[in-house]
């Protein structure tokens, strides 16, 4: 499927469900599916509300390591991770990073084994594979009959339908639907603001309020 290298075959293993799609570890809070038990293991911390990681420097606690190595090189040691060399961005992990690229460069590491498509995400070939050539199975709300290529989708989306929010805020009482809507909601309760406007340098901590302001800039200028 691509050229990278293993030197354990558990590796490559958990390497190859990143083009199949695979995601055969549940949460069974939410059924949300992961690719690796590790990132299941630190999203349900998002349901229990734990912490178990502290900052030395302040009172903060953090429920994953890295957010912690986050909170530290920003907070206290100005210091970015990995930083976008397109738009700036501050990235957590290299690996995210190389994600992030892809929506400057347009890269597309995906291939179709029927045609000549590529695509940038593993779940844009997934659609692609049920829409033009018929492989795999749709997944169908039961409610509105909206269909859907992946199971967390179809479950987020049931959720909205039966208001469950099972994602809960640690800062505040607010809940949410999926655990998105919960990292977007996060950024009111920053102390910094990450997102620049690139037109008059005025920053916000959301992404969607630079967005809507941007357009505003643009138009005035």
């Amino acid at each position: 499927m691509c050229d990278k290298a293993f030197s354990r075959s558990v590796n490559l293993n958990s390497h190859m469900r990143v083009h199949t799609g695979d995601k055969p570890y549940q949460c069974h809070v939410c059924d949300k599916a992961f690719r690796q038990s590790r990132s299941l293991k630190n999203h349900t911390k998002l349901h229990t509300a734990e912490k178990p990681y502290k900052c030395s420097l302040c009172d903060n606690s953090f429920s994953r390591s890295s957010l912690l190595q986050t909170h530290k090189s920003r907070a206290h040691f100005c210091i970015s991770l990995y930083e976008c060399p397109y738009c700036g961005k501050l990235c957590k992990t290299k690996s995210y990073l190389k994600c992030h690229v892809r929506i400057h460069t347009g890269a597309k590491p995906y291939s179709c084994r029927h045609c000549l498509e590529y695509f940038k995400w593993p779940n844009q070939l997934k659609r692609h594979l049920l829409k033009s050539h018929n492989e795999g199975t749709w997944l169908t709300c039961h409610i509105c009959q909206k269909m859907f290529s992946h199971s967390g989708h179809l479950n987020t989306h049931v959720r909205r339908h039966e208001g469950v929010k099972p994602y809960v805020c640690s800062e505040c009482p607010k809940c949410f639907c999926a655990s998105t809507d919960l990292r977007r909601h996060h950024s009111v309760h920053l102390d910094y603001k990450q997102f620049c406007c690139s037109l008059c340098d005025k920053s916000f901590k959301c992404k969607d309020r630079v967005k809507k302001h941007f357009r505003k800039c643009s138009a005035v200028i």
